[in-house]
C-alpha cells in the first residue's frame, strides 16, 4: 500500500515548475535581445487591461510556491519585497524561492494534511487543513499564475511550448 506524502504533492511540483520559467525567462531575454524589443515591453505586458503583468504572475508564482512551503512546513512565510524589475531580478527572485523551499525540511511537511492553514486578514482570512489548502487553494493559484506568465510571452511571440512549461521532472 502506498501513502500520500505532502511533500512529494508540493515541493517536487513547486520547483520543475519554478525551474521551467527560469528557463523560459532565459529565452524571453534572448527573444528581446534579437528581436530588439525593449524587455519592458515583455515585463509589463499584460493579456488585457484588468490583468496583473508579466513580472507580477512570476512574483505571485513565487509568493504561492513559497507560502505553501512554509504553511505546511508550519514556518513563518518569508516575506519578499516586490522590487523586480529586470528579467535578471525574476531569475534570483526565483532562486531565492526555490533556495527557501529547499530549505524546509521534507519531515516538517509530511504529516501536514490535517495542519490547521490561515491564509489573509481581516474579510480576507481562510481556513483550510492542509490538504485542503495544497491542493484547492495553493496549486490551483501557483499554476494559473506561472500559465499567465507563459501565456503573456507566448502571445508575445517567444517560440516556446508545452515541453517548455512543464520541463524535466
Amino acid at each position: 500500500m502506498t501513502t500520500f506524502s505532502m511533500y512529494s504533492a508540493s515541493i517536487p511540483v513547486f520547483k520543475q515548475i519554478l525551474n521551467s520559467l527560469n528557463a523560459i525567462l532565459d529565452k524571453a531575454e534572448a527573444h528581446a535581445t534579437d528581436k530588439k524589443i525593449d524587455p519592458a515591453a515583455l515585463l509589463q505586458y499584460r493579456l488585457f487591461p484588468d490583468m496583473l503583468p508579466f513580472t507580477r504572475q512570476i512574483q505571485i508564482a513565487c509568493d504561492f510556491a513559497k507560502g505553501a512551503a512554509a504553511r505546511l512546513g508550519g514556518q513563518e512565510v518569508p516575506s519578499y519585497e516586490d522590487k523586480e524589475v529586470t528579467f535578471a531580478d525574476l531569475k534570483a527572485r526565483i532562486a531565492k524561492t526555490l533556495a527557501y523551499i529547499d530549505s524546509v525540511p521534507q519531515a516538517q511537511i509530511e504529516g501536514s494534511e490535517a495542519r490547521a492553514i490561515t491564509t489573509g486578514s481581516g474579510e480576507k482570512t481562510k481556513h483550510f487543513v492542509g490538504q485542503t489548502y495544497l491542493f484547492h487553494y495553493a496549486l490551483p493559484h501557483f499554476y494559473f499564475h506561472a500559465t499567465t506568465a507563459y501565456d503573456i510571452l507566448r502571445h508575445n511571440g517567444l517560440d516556446i511550448g508545452k515541453k517548455d512549461f512543464i520541463g524535466s521532472y
